[in-house]
């Protein structure tokens, strides 16, 4: 058997040859000090986590971890296990904290939708008041909503109790009804007793209605929050032929890999640790432990599953991303549960990775593995974590957190070769233990990206030009504007028509070697021509000189290109 280390070396996408080393190896510790490295971005602001959400004798304590991140107009919304923080994203050069709310609870994972915060709360710490002493108080385990529509005084104004608490959970619209919004919920706790909260039920899959084994969606009356209620709760893992509720993965299909190594957590599915709704084209994305499950949503009260995989190398299936077409699913591998160091230079390419699904058909066909192309420490834990599309037009490409492997951003337009095209990344938080940070989520909004570093704080970085990404590409990017932003909440983004997106089109082909002279150049002139007379204000001329050289652009590999001159030309 080949040895592991030769195995990273060998399969990894973009790994860094011998001749260039990887510079984020041997990167220097410290907790706030830590050396870094970073390729193809420009870092522009670190904001570390404010009083009351940071032990400073213990930065890495559980209690006061960030988590995710939900993004509403010009606000950044940061979940803590102790609650949340608002921040002024407007100038992301210069982020500034708005608001902190300490409500503890579990990681506290935040999605926004209009005026409204949703707030995941699963530890048996949680209380329905937000206090802070868990030995008095009403429980609270569901997901509280919050009006942040005073983002200097968020006010909760419902509070949905479930008998698994809320681990995740997913916004999910349906474009037939402004009216409500749904909130699809994976709970992964114990089973609260009957006597905390009335109608669960911690029975096996063939007892009486149990409590596992399906996912719960709160219905949400947009005018009236209070009256949120659970109204559906799916099974979504039931046999369709025997109607066993317990009808995909039970138990570890392989307990130790060929190489020793011990799975940990067993690839069971009695819950979905992240649900990605897709509602603009009816999918849905489902990372449910055990399995990689398709969601039809076109009834976002009733969803119903229609495909599932396995893959004997995934340990605990983590979460999900659409491609913006629809073609393509990558569901991630929390193989170690985020706590434990899976990016080893001993860690096959294939564990705590990424898996790349083409969906034909509503079916999910396999086409690659991705994982960070650069070896951890010991003493960094690292898995593959949240991230989200970023919008190039013409192009599938993603930004993910891997926890302290740092953030990496890559394309995968060939689901079957995808390649890193920039990152960033710090040194562990100790020179000598594993002490847990690292980024939990990075998400690209409204032109920049952000990510929510659990021990460090709030990160800000913008894209720089390179080899793998153009100053158009980059330009027409940061022209799609988005009103809200949560990453299991998939928005559908569409480009309107202008020389950025053109000029990205053609970026794409002269790279891809689709285009040759002379035709190269004169493309390159008729398009700088045509800027040049749109900013005069000469519109005719403009509209001229796009036609004429859209007429030159016939073979099929030019298609994208002259779609997006002939969109800008019937623009102007």
């Amino acid at each position: 058997m080949m040895a592991a280390g030769l195995l990273l070396a060998g399969m990894l996408p973009g790994t860094a040859s011998a001749a260039e080393p990887d510079p984020r190896v041997g990167l220097g510790a410290g907790w706030l000090n830590a050396e870094s490295a970073i390729s193809n971005l420009e870092h522009l602001a670190n904001r570390p986590k404010p009083a009351g959400f940071v032990d400073p004798a213990n930065p890495g304590s559980g209690s006061y971890l960030n988590s995710d991140l939900g993004f509403g107009g010009k606000y950044a919304f940061l979940g803590n296990y102790n609650g949340f923080n608002i921040v002024d994203v407007s100038k992301p050069a210069d982020p500034t904290l708005v608001t902190s709310v300490v409500c503890p609870g579990g990681q506290g994972d935040p999605s926004v939708y209009g005026n409204l915060l949703f707030m995941s709360v699963e530890e048996t710490r949680g209380r329905l008041d937000c206090g802070t002493n868990s030995a008095v108080g009403t429980r609270f385990q569901g997901v509280r909503i919050f009006d942040v529509s005073d983002v200097l005084n968020p006010v909760q104004v419902a509070a949905v109790q479930l008998c698994r608490g809320s681990h995740t959970h997913s916004l999910v619209t349906d474009p037939k009804d402004p009216n409500n919004v749904y909130v699809y919920v994976s709970g992964t706790a114990g089973v609260r007793p009957a006597t905390t909260m009335a109608g669960c039920n911690n029975n096996t899959a063939t007892g009486e209605n149990p409590s596992r084994w399906r996912i719960e969606v709160i219905k949400v009356p947009l005018a009236a929050p209070e009256q949120a209620a659970v109204v559906s709760e799916p099974r979504l893992f039931a046999d369709p032929e025997t109607g066993r509720i317990d009808g995909l993965q039970n138990g570890p299909t392989s307990p130790r890999h060929p190489s020793g190594s011990t799975w940990s957590p067993s690839p069971n599915t009695i819950a979905c640790h992240d649900i990605t709704a897709y509602p603009e084209i009816g999918l849905a994305a489902g990372a449910c432990q055990g399995n990689g499950i398709l969601i039809d949503i076109s009834d976002p009260a009733n969803p119903v599953r229609i495909d599932e995989v396995s893959d004997p190398n995934f340990a605990y299936w983590h979460s999900a991303t659409f491609n913006n077409d629809g073609t393509k699913v990558i569901f991630t591998d929390e193989w170690g549960g985020g706590s434990g160091a899976r990016c080893r230079d001993t860690d096959l390419p294939e564990w705590g990775a990424n898996a790349i699904f083409d969906i034909v058909s509503r079916k999910m066909e396999f086409k690659s593995y991705y994982k960070l192309p650069v070896p951890q420490t010991l003493q960094e834990n690292c898995v593959a974590h949240n991230g989200s599309l970023i919008p190039v037009p013409g192009r599938d490409i993603m930004v993910q957190a891997w926890y302290q492997g740092g953030l990496s951003v890559f394309d995968f337009t060939d689901s079957a070769n995808p390649h890193e095209i920039a990152f960033f990344d710090r040194g562990p938080m100790s020179a000598t233990s594993l002490v847990t940070g690292g980024y939990w989520s990075a998400y690209w909004y409204n032109g920049n990206i952000y990510g929510n570093e659990m021990s460090r704080g709030f990160d800000v970085f913008a894209l720089k030009p390179s080899a793998h990404l153009s100053k158009a590409e980059i330009e027409a990017t940061s022209q799609v504007q988005l009103a809200e932003f949560n990453a299991q909440h998939q928005p559908k983004v569409s480009w309107t028509p202008s020389f950025a997106v053109a000029r990205a089109h053609y970026d794409q082909a002269v790279r891809a070697n689709n285009i040759g002279h002379p035709l190269k150049s004169q493309v390159d002139m008729f398009l700088e021509r045509a800027e040049g007379f749109a900013a005069d204000g000469k519109r005719s001329a403009a509209v001229a000189q796009l036609g004429a050289i859209s007429n030159k652009l016939k073979a099929p590999e030019h298609q994208a290109l002259k779609q997006a001159i002939l969109d800008l030309q019937a623009s102007l």
